[in-house]
């Protein structure tokens, strides 16, 4: 086994477990609203890593939200025919339920797209992410070392291989991360959680991070 691939079935484990062990969890305050999504305690800190930006070339995206707001990634692909679209139609509709709590709080949400499928992704992921959320970013490289270091601290992990007949398949974690203004990751939630639970776990952590601006 490469050490490659013995540090992302690691990984694998080790999201299973955050998985089960740490739904509802309150992110470490008894007085605090409780999150639906995944907590993990501590929460890692995830911005040691900044990923080439696509939507605005020859610059960086760190991954750590603007002083009392909230950064939400996701790693994902392009041709994803399922999860990937249907995950970011869902953080979509969770943003404009954000917006009816209060006009224009899904501004204070960042939403960046990194793609674990770079060779075929990056002269479109912009436009991709785009078509979803209209103020998202594009982060990508085709640095496979870049692109591990900063996946790693999320608990990524993700697979990109060539099947005997040309097809090419993708497998990668379904989760989108929400991370503070400290680069801390804050909550994640797994594919299927719905707009509600999102929205709702948003508008908790803008009031917890605005209060701390």
């Amino acid at each position: 086994m490469s050490e490659l691939t013995r540090r992302r079935a690691l990984g694998l484990l080790l999201v299973a477990g955050v998985s089960v062990a740490a739904c509802g969890s309150s992110d470490g305050a008894d007085d605090e609203a409780v999150l639906s999504g995944v907590v993990r305690e501590p929460a890692p800190v995830v911005n040691g890593t900044a990923m080439p930006s696509v939507s605005d070339p020859g610059t960086d995206i760190e991954f750590i939200a603007d002083p009392g707001e909230i950064q939400v990634i996701y790693f994902g692909f392009t041709n994803c025919p399922d999860v990937c679209p249907t995950t970011l139609a869902d953080l979509t509709v969770a943003l404009r339920k954000l917006d009816q709590v209060e006009e224009g709080r899904s501004d204070l949400v960042d939403t960046v797209m990194v793609s674990v499928d770079p060779d075929r992704d990056l002269p479109v992921l912009d436009q991709y992410i785009t078509s979803f959320i209209s103020d998202a970013k594009a982060a990508g490289t085709d640095d496979a070392d870049v692109l591990l270091a900063a996946a790693e601290p999320f608990g990524v992990v993700y697979d990109v291989r060539t099947l005997d007949d040309g097809t090419i398949e993708v497998d990668h974690s379904p989760f989108l991360y929400a991370v503070n203004d400290r680069g801390e990751l804050v909550v994640s939630w797994q594919f299927g959680a719905s707009s509600d639970d999102m929205a709702a776990d948003l508008d908790i952590l803008l009031d917890r991070y605005e209060a701390q601006a």
